[in-house]
């Protein structure tokens, strides 16, 4: 399967950090986004930034800025289809997105979600175990619907889906035969995320030694 492209999604609210762009601020002297960047590139054979507003705060990034195309903020849905509609006119298959307030997310996330697609279309979901329990052992899963591998060829099926009022995820993967790509939580959650202030010292922690 060939290399899909990348969509950064950038275009939450920050409602718990008080507002703002959560992917410019800084972990051990680099910005969330930055280090996002530097994953997601070398996995993708191109990059854009899903975000909305003045795009010019994105400018020392270099990356397109795509807005979401559905009024409201509706959702990382919204992100998914905005990259679907860039890798369109890209002539790309697929785009793999992750979340710009994610900064240890896995070297190797592109290649497992491909290798966990075996439905018609290429639709993955990355996932950890819930509560540290082996999904071997009867445990469940924690799916992490901002980290997943997205087919092109349904991006008119997203966009018909988010017009009827669609903002759920995992309904729209489970429909269409989504899989998942399961990823360990050990010695943390490669997908944890900054919400509060709380995450960010946490991520300032983890960047010793991630």
């Amino acid at each position: 399967m060939s290399r899909p492209l990348g969509v950064i999604l950038a275009g939450g609210l920050a409602t718990r950090m008080g507002g703002g762009d959560k992917g410019l601020l800084h972990v051990d002297g680099r910005s969330l986004l930055a280090r996002a960047i530097d994953r997601l590139g070398p996995q993708v054979d191109g990059l854009a930034l899903n975000a909305n507003g003045d795009p010019a705060r994105f400018a020392e990034y270099g990356l397109p800025v795509l807005p979401d195309s559905i009024a409201g903020f509706p959702g990382p849905l919204a992100g998914v289809l905005a990259g679907l509609d860039w890798a369109a006119e890209q002539g790309a298959d697929s785009i793999v997105t992750a979340a710009a307030d994610t900064p240890f997310f896995p070297a190797d996330l592109v290649a497992r979600l491909q290798a966990a697609a075996t439905g018609p279309h290429p639709l993955a979901l990355a996932a950890t175990p819930r509560d540290g329990t082996a999904l071997k052992s009867g445990g469940k899963l924690n799916r992490h619907p901002t980290f997943g591998l997205w087919p092109v060829a349904l991006r008119d099926n997203l966009r018909a889906a988010l017009k009827d009022g669609l903002r759920k995820v995992v309904l729209w993967t489970d429909r269409h035969g989504g899989t998942e790509a399961l990823f360990e939580a050990e010695p943390f959650d490669p997908f944890f995320n900054v919400n509060t202030p709380d995450d960010l010292a946490r991520a300032e922690a983890l960047a010793k030694t991630a």
